[in-house]
């Protein structure tokens, strides 16, 4: 199991952060913390958030569709429209995935 892949969670993030940079952990996961509390704020306020050659994050509208209940498909469904986020990878990432 040497060969298992393990997530990459903001404490791990963190770690390694810390080890390359000589800041202390919690000062990291502070940074951290505090970039996805703006990314999630600029979001909420409908600003589209872009890292230039990574990607961007931006909130759309879903329209309102007519859905099916898969136990009792002839019972329609109305789902409500909704606010979804949406991320498109920028020039490094496409490069990384080709």
């Amino acid at each position: 199991m040497a060969n298992e892949k393990q997530n990459l969670t903001k404490r791990n993030l963190a770690i390694r952060i810390a080890e390359e940079t000589g800041l202390t952990q919690q000062q990291v996961q502070a940074v951290i913390q505090k970039t996805l509390d703006s990314l999630l704020d600029a979001l909420r306020e409908g600003q589209t958030v872009e890292f230039r050659r990574f990607g961007v994050f931006d909130v759309r509208e879903r329209r309102q569709r007519i859905g099916r209940n898969p136990h009792r498909p002839d019972q329609v469904v109305v789902i409500p429209s909704r606010k979804v986020v949406r991320f498109r990878p920028g020039k490094d990432m496409k490069a990384l995935f080709k």
